[in-house]
């Protein structure tokens, strides 16, 4: 494989010469992507959808992922923009790229943005030498989407095993307050399954344009298959946040179970300090016509009395769970 560097315009290429003679080409920045395509011949309808709907002209942020979309320009180039994730253990953020892709009869141009490092996974299984699902610049088209699967994946069981992490710390004994690292977790797969999503809209247009062209049958068995690793992706993503919910109304109830148990041990104290501030505030009220301020024995015997209710009081509301 023939590898060779440029720098054209202040900006950096790699090209590659692939199978079936065709050539892939490597733009360090999206935003030079149009300007790239222009000099290795691509037509100007391809340049123009790039300009206006590409990664460059858009560049993707926390709020606003670029948008999975795909063109066909009339010349039959093929322009797909999709987003990509990766994830950041240390932070537990989930990321978002954006990868453009632009096929033509044979070159294919490609520019990344993001921590996902689709590109690099497509020229390691490019170099590495397993047989290509499909042949000419569709042999990139195919493992850069392939890469784009098995990255989502990653970050998949990356955010199931902080959710295992979560349920862990949600029904231990000694665990605090997990509702935050809840929510932070539900907001992180929820900005993976924004990005995602949209690619699952658009890959049937991929399948139902390839049985149109030449040896189209072997280029929609392998988009199938990223069909289907996509939608299984979205599923465990979909199944995590529900457990996710889950563990949330979970712990709810447990705060829950706790204030009605401090609550009932709270009223049960207050009923038994309650016998003897009633004897005491009776006797308290010096009232000159009292028939026990007389008697004798009266302030031992009132003492005890307290004490025996206080003690008959305690052992019903420790038998009833109370206390």
């Amino acid at each position: 494989m023939d590898e060779r560097a440029d720098a054209v315009t202040g900006t950096d290429e790699t090209t590659r010469t692939i199978g079936g003679g065709a050539t892939w080409v490597v733009v360090r920045d999206a935003v030079d992507l149009p300007g790239a395509a222009r000099r290795h011949g691509v037509g100007e309808d391809a340049c123009a959808v790039l300009r206006l709907r590409g990664a460059g002209a858009h560049p993707p942020t926390p709020d606003h992922p670029v948008r999975a979309r795909i063109d066909r320009t009339p010349d039959g180039t093929l322009v797909v923009t999709t987003p990509t994730l990766s994830y950041d253990p240390a932070s537990r953020q989930v990321s978002t790229g954006a990868l453009s892709l632009l096929v033509g009869h044979d070159v294919v141009l490609t520019a990344e943005s993001g921590g996902a490092d689709v590109l690099g996974r497509t020229a390691e299984r490019l170099a590495a030498g397993p047989p290509v699902p499909d042949e000419g610049v569709r042999q990139v088209l195919a493992l850069a989407l392939l890469a784009l699967v098995a990255s989502a994946a990653d970050v998949e069981i990356e955010l199931g095993d902080a959710v295992a992490a979560t349920e862990a710390e949600v029904f231990s004994t000694t665990s605090g307050d997990p509702v935050q690292r809840i929510y932070d977790l539900k907001r992180e797969i929820a900005e993976a399954r924004r990005a995602l999503g949209p690619v699952t809209s658009v890959l049937p247009e991929l399948v139902a344009d390839a049985g149109d062209e030449p040896g189209g049958e072997r280029t929609q068995r392998w988009l199938r298959r990223v069909q289907a690793s996509v939608d299984r992706v979205d599923q465990h993503l979909d199944a995590h946040d529900d457990l996710l919910g889950d563990m949330l109304s979970a712990h709810l109830s447990r705060v829950s179970v706790r204030q009605n148990e401090d609550m009932r041990k709270i009223s049960a104290w207050a009923a038994i300090a309650a016998v003897p501030t009633l004897v005491a505030g009776v006797y308290g009220m010096n009232f000159e016509h009292m028939p026990e301020l007389t008697w004798h024995y009266g302030y031992p015997a009132a003492l005890l009395g307290m004490t025996a209710v206080c003690v008959v009081l305690y052992r019903l509301f420790r038998r009833s769970g109370w206390l």
